[in-house]
């Protein structure tokens, strides 16, 4: 199995070359790609992440995949960043990852999840939702700009998509911010729970949130699909520590203590 993987990158990567030496990249509106000025890609390094996935539940791998990649147990923990060590959906499957610290709304992106792209062009997609209960959840609007088909080894432009996880290469996360779900009743920011990705079909049957079709990489046999290495949390329920009572009590009183003697100045 590991040499067909080999094979296939191999494959992958010399299909990717000749695609980017024949054709021009018209940036898009969107962050570029890892390492790069302006990207939003989060380094599985990154020392403000501070846990990661710890369970999942409702795995229902998709067509065109191998049984060596249906290991969900691969996407607990840390980033590994490699290849190998993934929990791959198959064509539209889908999984649900939890959290023993649950993640919370805080400042900045609240978690990022990472998938097993060896390039920077090579991206398969995934939508992402949200929950505090299990039950009900709540998706990240998506972007699309991608304008045709794209073969299973063609490539994709990342400054073409926003919102999809997928869209840095492996070792860097996708972030995402629980802000943008402010105000929505059913659904506890200080304990999201639950993190469900979708895979992208990715032959344009699936729509991004302006109703654009989702092109990626179509059709990919083997470990078909998103593929899955971590996801990294950075602010969660027990690194958001409520200031306790009594200090806003005795701030209060502070206060009020200069305001006098400003007026009796």
């Amino acid at each position: 199995m590991r040499r067909k993987t080999i094979v296939r990158e191999t494959a992958l990567l010399a299909a990717i070359t000749a695609g980017l030496a024949s054709t021009s990249v018209h940036a898009g509106p969107y962050a570029p790609a890892a390492g790069q000025a302006g990207s939003t890609a989060v380094d599985m390094n990154d020392p403000a992440i501070t846990s990661w996935a710890t369970g999942y539940v409702d795995y229902v791998p998709g067509a065109n995949l191998d049984a060596a990649w249906m290991t969900p147990e691969k996407a607990l923990g840390a980033a590994q960043g490699t290849s190998s060590d993934i929990v791959s959906l198959g064509t539209g499957g889908r999984i649900t990852m939890t959290f023993a610290d649950p993640i919370a709304n805080g400042a900045g992106y609240d978690f990022a999840v990472f998938e097993n792209s060896f390039s920077d062009t090579f991206l398969e997609l995934a939508k992402v939702e949200v929950s505090s209960d299990g039950v009900n959840f709540y998706g990240f609007d998506s972007y699309s700009l991608t304008a045709s088909p794209v073969g299973p080894f063609g490539t994709l432009d990342p400054t073409d998509i926003d919102g999809l996880a997928g869209k840095y290469r492996q070792g860097w996360g996708t972030p995402f911010d629980l802000d943008v779900f402010s105000g929505i009743a059913g659904l506890d920011l200080g304990a999201i729970s639950y993190v469900r990705l979708l895979d992208v079909v990715g032959d344009g049957s699936m729509r991004d949130s302006n109703g654009n079709p989702i092109y990626d990489p179509y059709q990919t046999t083997g470990s078909a699909g998103f593929d899955l290495d971590a996801i990294g949390v950075m602010n969660s329920a027990s690194t958001m520590v409520p200031v306790p009572a009594s200090i806003w009590l005795f701030a209060s009183g502070l206060l009020g203590l200069l305001s006098l003697r400003k007026r009796k100045v």
